[in-house]
Formats: C-alpha cells, sequence, structure tokens
C-alpha cells in the first residue's frame, strides 16, 4: 500500500494552547508524524511518497474563497496590527450576536472564522495547511489510477474545519477534499468513515445537505468531549 507524507506538517508548529486556564505545549505537534513514521518502517510499509502541490479549484469546492484568504494572511494582518505571537482567537460570535459577515479588525476576523481557541495560526500554517490538503488529494488520486488502497498521513488534520472555520488543530479538510477528487473522477457516490475520538463536525456540515457523499462519524457523546455542540 502507497503512503503519501505531507513534507511541510514541521512548518505548523505553535508555541503553546490554551487548556484548563493555562498555557500548555500543543498536543497536536510535529512529533506526531514521527511516531507514525517509525511504526509504518517497523510493520514494513514503503517509503512515505511526498505529496505535491494541490489544486486551488478542488480546495474552492470545499472551502469558501474568503476563509482561504483569511487563511493566506491571516498571521500577516495580525503582524500588520502590531500584534505579536501567533494568530490566536480570542472572541467569538455567540448566540445573542447576530453578524453574519467578517469583521474588518483581525482580531475580530480571526474569532469570526475560528471554532475554538486552543488552534493558533503561525507564519508557515497555510503552506502546511496546503500540504497536508495536497496529501489527501494525492492518495485518493492514487486509488483512481488503480491502487486498491492508499495512506494519507496528513498534518495538519482536517475534520474539523468546516467550509469556513478552523478549530481542534484543523483548516483545511483533508477528507472532505479526498471526497471531492473522487466525485470530480466520476465516483457517483462516496462513504466517509470517521473513527476519531472526536465528532467529525466539519466534515459533517460540508456534506450535511449533500446526497453524493455518506458520512458517519463514531465519536464520544458530545455532552462528555469536543465539540461539545454537536454530534
Amino acid at each position: 500500500m502507497k503512503v503519501f507524507l505531507n513534507k511541510y506538517h514541521h512548518l505548523h508548529h505553535p508555541k503553546a494552547e490554551l487548556d484548563g486556564g493555562v498555557f500548555v505545549p500543543p498536543y497536536e505537534k510535529p512529533s506526531r508524524v514521527d511516531m507514525i513514521l517509525r511504526a509504518l518502517e517497523d510493520a514494513g510499509f514503503p517509503t512515505p511518497i511526498a505529496a505535491g502541490k494541490a489544486e486551488a479549484a478542488l480546495i474552492e469546492k470545499v472551502h469558501s474563497k474568503d476563509y482561504l484568504n483569511f487563511l493566506k494572511t491571516a498571521h500577516s494582518d495580525w503582524q500588520a496590527a502590531g500584534l505579536q505571537g501567533e494568530v490566536m482567537a480570542n472572541i467569538f460570535p455567540s448566540r445573542s450576536t447576530h453578524l453574519h459577515r467578517p469583521p474588518k479588525d483581525i482580531v475580530g476576523r480571526a474569532g469570526y472564522y475560528a471554532l475554538a481557541v486552543e488552534t493558533s495560526i503561525t507564519e508557515t500554517t497555510w503552506t502546511a495547511a496546503l500540504g497536508s490538503a495536497a496529501t489527501a488529494i494525492d492518495a485518493a488520486n492514487a486509488v483512481i489510477a488503480g491502487e486498491r488502497a492508499t495512506f494519507a498521513l496528513c498534518r495538519p488534520p482536517g475534520h474539523h474545519a468546516t467550509a469556513d472555520q478552523f478549530g481542534g488543530y484543523c483548516f483545511l479538510n483533508n477528507a472532505a477534499l479526498a471526497a471531492e477528487a473522487f466525485l470530480d473522477n466520476g465516483a457517483k457516490r462516496v462513504a466517509i468513515l470517521d473513527v476519531d475520538f472526536h465528532h467529525g463536525n466539519g466534515t459533517q456540515s460540508i456534506f450535511y445537505a449533500r446526497d453524493d457523499v455518506f458520512f458517519t462519524s463514531l465519536h464520544g457523546h458530545p455532552e462528555e468531549e469536543f465539540p461539545y455542540y454537536l454530534g
């Protein structure tokens, strides 16, 4: 089975995340890929194939253009506003607010496009996210070309990313992009089985009103686990 790897994954490496009221080293970090690579090597899997470049047209079928532009420019806009460190949302639209457009200020936009405060954006997060998307797409294309199965080692992950929000360490929805690649190449219907402990809210929301992708998720109860409000 061919293995595909995001060679740029290490470029997303935030310094800290907020957990339980304190800043801690991020739980989602480059060493996770290193552990998986060692396990794959020990199990006899072939050397991973470095992913190529993701097509913008395919990504725009899953994510809104305004959201993609935010991801591309968030860190530079943050710095241009005189803010230091990484982009970290600290204010969000609540149930009592009804603004359905992104604010102009970068602090407001960060919260508008965010699902959760633990996920920050660094100077090179966008490059890493594009590489992760390309990994999923290349793995899907290999199956389209005749491979029986492939393994895409995507980092940053993707299943919490909606069409226009990031969070849960996710920026671009890799599974959704792979599904679109199959559909673009003649598949009539695609099934996605999400076995992460946390509900794949992003993937569900992207395909919820569509009948060409079936999504099912096995996860902890939302009354007890992230993302809490659905699932």
